[in-house]
């Protein structure tokens, strides 16, 4: 203790004894430290509170320092996975606008990430490196018996080619991984084994939940596969969506997923009906120059062009509109 506590104490308990009635003598010399002995003892524990209270804040600044350093770290990184990208996909960016979509639902380095419908490695070739080696990727395909129901003319030639890319994906996007990419592994939407729940801290649905509804009546996969979904993540996990936008006002046997598109309200009730807690939307990719309605399909649009021949007019004003509006939402499974 530092003597001007000591000297403060001593006069406070000179001024206790001369207020006493008890003669002088009942005051002995050794019940005067042990009163002195008290008072410092309580100065003793309010500088400690002080010096506590001190710390913890200290602490708390660190804290935010630290993951404000993180965060620099993650932008950094998820910056340098942008920029790894081939051109073609670059220019792309405006329209799909993949680093704000990844930031908005929280994808950090080390995850473990679900992708539906990964296909082509268009977000596998960002998010690999962006996970690095201590995250994971996990490829969630579609149901073998989709394909034939959702590709036009589709015969079972094609199928069995695209179910032969998929039996090798993971050693494709291992190779997309490279050493420092994240660990790769897949499995197809609603035949989650039972051991594999609460494994991810993220599932990611970009432009993959339509194809999905389009079979529901017949096979079950919309519901089948929100479910699933809900089992394979932690508690506290997240579910990005990033869905072709029908309009409200839109017929629902147009918006049912055949054209492309979804109405946002049809999402979120499928979501939370599955317990899960719409945290956030978002307007990154919202594109009001699609107005689409009964009678368009989203593939009339960039990059598939599908109703138009190149070098006419009418494929000129489609060009014009750019991609499809779409929805951005932020589910969270609770704690």
């Amino acid at each position: 203790m530092k003597p001007r506590y000591l000297l403060a104490g001593a006069a406070g308990i000179a001024l206790l004894a001369a207020c006493q009635t008890p003669p002088a003598d009942d005051m002995t010399d050794e019940t005067v430290v042990e009163e002195t002995i008290e008072v410092e003892t309580v100065m003793d524990a309010e500088e400690d509170v002080e010096v506590e209270a001190a710390v913890e804040a200290e602490m708390a600044e660190a804290a935010e320092t630290v993951d404000d350093a993180m965060n620099v770290s993650d932008s950094v990184a998820l910056a340098a996975a942008l920029a790894m990208q081939p051109e073609e996909v670059q220019a792309r960016y405006d329209a799909r606008n993949p680093g704000a979509t990844l930031e908005f639902f929280g994808i950090e380095p080390g995850m473990t990430v679900v992708e539906a419908l990964p296909g082509r490695g268009w977000y596998s070739k960002i998010l690999l490196p962006y996970l690095g080696p201590e995250g994971k990727l996990i490829g969630a395909h579609y149901p073998d018996e989709m394909w034939i129901r959702i590709l036009p003319g589709a015969d079972e030639e094609r199928v069995a080619g695209i179910l032969a890319q998929l039996e090798g994906w993971v050693e494709t996007a291992e190779g997309w991984a490279g050493e420092k990419g994240a660990k790769v592994y897949d499995y197809k939407l609603t035949t989650l084994p039972e051991d594999k729940a609460e494994k991810a801290d993220a599932a990611l649905f970009i432009r993959a939940l339509h194809n999905l509804n389009r079979t529901e009546e017949e096979l079950g996969t919309y519901t089948a596969t929100i479910a699933e979904t809900y089992r394979i993540l932690k508690p506290g996990g997240v579910v990005g969506v990033v869905q072709h936008r029908a309009s409200e006002d839109t017929p629902d046997a147009w918006a049912d997923g055949n054209a492309g598109y979804l109405k946002t309200s049809f999402v979120v009730d499928s979501f939370e009906a599955a317990g899960f807690v719409l945290e956030e939307s978002s307007e990154i990719n919202s594109n009001p120059a699609d107005d689409a309605g009964e009678g368009d399909i989203v593939w009339r649009l960039a990059p598939s062009f599908a109703t138009t021949e190149e070098g006419t007019p009418e494929r000129e004003a489609i060009a014009k509109i750019g991609e499809s509006d779409r929805m951005t939402l932020r589910f969270r499974k609770p704690e």
